[in-house]
């Protein structure tokens, strides 16, 4: 039995069927081939007001579901994602211009988010708080009622799976936005693990759309809560939005993430780390190594080896050969790459590799002779590409690394643990590896970040989680009525 056997999806997905959508459809294409690979319904703002109210018309009785209930769905979806793993996998690659193996970190991720929301399910949800007056006194949390989730194109099915599951799993209705270019996989295929997983009718909505449903479904007053992964630009149109209608927004945004390495770093595996940490699934990824800091007494042999590294990886399409990197996501986001680039080497950076594209397909690129104000450097760049900076000593890679705007994702490269940790304390960031790249993320890991990054660690762990999806109340309960003076 295959999850996804139709080439045409007419509707768009509530739940309880395809619903014939206002939008009407549009066309899947693979970013490698141009072809077009499925139809897809397009939603409008007519299906967001529809959804939302069926969405929270059905909570209420979800709610009221026993844990131990919501948990069966919720792992009975882990289970599909990881037996269907192949097929949408295979979407990821064609859909989104992702290698096999990054296909594979998604459906197993998007398995262990649900794995991990199952258990959320049955989370102490409230706290007994000290009162100065004869009666019991609770803090609880309960579900905020509907969830809109917007995801991006890039990773597409852990980037909403990773707010689904868990706002699922604590008693919530969900209304997903995928990115169009990516609504297979990062929208369709969730919406039917969770119908052949049982989730009750209504409670899951799917509307791939543009920039106007986004809008209108953080407008919609059934709307209590936004979970929001994209660019910071967008994310800042968000959330001011949200906060118009005085209901949360959790922003996880853009990076330009610095990698340092340090004077006692083991050479080879730092390039290795730096190759990996900018040129996986094309560079596009919010954690993606944008800087790359490296001590004066490298950083020659280092852009040596890594320009060298870059010349052999294979470009090409994933789906038909064994390859490094396959396309961009599209010709807006490959030229504005491209543009800069070219505006880095017009200001003094060299080309020690890359550079050059062909169709979608753009070569890992490495900068040397750069400054902080190189474009391609001071910038998200959100592609292959890897400028290289040098510091002499480690004040000058703090300010280096601290001179952004962005706070998501640090590496730092030494054999020396102690001293990597006291760096890390003066530079700030929502996550540190030590000894590792910019790029890693897990299911039990609260995600997020700081600064133009987001509003902080929002997605990820027992705690994260239920504090983005629920509401506190303050609960009293006394024996009698109290007697008052008047």
């Amino acid at each position: 039995m295959t999850l996804l056997d139709a080439m045409t999806w007419q509707g768009t997905l509530h739940s309880d069927g395809w619903v014939e959508p206002a939008g009407g459809t549009a066309p899947v294409r693979s970013p490698a081939t141009g072809e077009e690979i499925a139809q897809v319904g397009v939603a409008n703002t007519e299906d967001v007001t529809r959804a939302c109210a069926r969405a929270a018309a059905a909570q209420r009785a979800w709610a009221a579901t026993g844990y131990a209930e919501r948990a069966a769905v919720l792992r009975r979806a882990g289970q599909l994602f990881e037996r269907h793993a192949a097929e949408i996998g295979d979407w990821i690659v064609r859909e989104g211009g992702s290698i096999p193996p990054k296909a594979g970190v998604e459906t197993d991720t998007a398995a262990q988010e649900c794995y991990e929301a199952a258990a959320l399910a049955s989370h102490p949800l409230g706290e007994i708080i000290p009162s100065a007056q004869p009666r019991l006194s609770l803090a609880r949390r309960l579900p905020v009622g509907v969830v809109g989730v917007i995801a991006p194109f890039n990773f597409p099915l852990i980037l909403a799976t990773r707010s689904v599951a868990p706002a699922l799993a604590l008693g919530n209705a969900v209304v997903l936005k995928p990115d169009p270019r990516t609504a297979v996989c990062g929208g369709i295929s969730i919406a039917r693990v969770f119908e052949e997983a049982g989730l009750p009718d209504g409670l899951l909505h799917v509307l791939p759309g543009g920039a106007e449903v986004g809008e209108a479904l953080v407008a919609d007053p059934n709307v209590r809560v936004i979970s929001f992964t994209g660019s910071t630009a967008a994310g800042r149109k968000v959330g001011e939005a949200a906060a118009r209608h005085l209901k949360r927004a959790h922003l996880e945004l853009g990076g330009n993430s610095a990698l340092i390495v340090l004077d006692d770093a083991d050479l080879d595996l730092a390039v290795s780390a730096g190759a990996w940490g900018s040129f996986l699934h094309q560079g596009q990824i919010c954690m993606t190594t944008g800087r790359h800091l490296v001590h004066e007494s490298l950083s020659e042999r280092y852009v040596e080896r890594l320009a060298e590294k870059a010349n052999h990886l294979p470009v090409g399409d994933p789906a038909k050969e064994q390859v490094a990197l396959g396309p961009i996501i599209d010709e807006h986001q490959r030229d504005k790459i491209h543009a800069l680039v070219t505006a880095s080497v017009d200001a003094g950076a060299r080309l020690a590799a890359g550079g050059t594209y062909e169709g979608l397909f753009y070569r890992p690129t490495v900068l040397t002779d750069v400054t902080p104000a190189t474009p391609a450097y001071a910038q998200e760049v959100f592609g292959p590409v890897a400028p290289v900076i040098t510091f002499t000593d480690q004040d000058e890679a703090v300010e280096l690394a601290r001179q952004t705007e962005y706070g998501l994702s640090l590496g730092i490269l030494s054999r020396d643990v102690m001293k990597a940790l006291a760096l890390a304390d003066r530079i700030p960031s929502g996550i540190v590896h030590i000894n590792d790249q910019t790029v890693s993320d897990e299911a039990v890991a609260p995600f997020g970040g700081v600064g133009a990054s987001g509003t902080g660690s929002r997605f990820g762990g027992s705690a994260a989680n239920v504090d983005a999806f629920t509401e506190t109340q303050w609960l009293t309960v006394r024996g009698t009525i109290t007697r008052y003076p008047f």
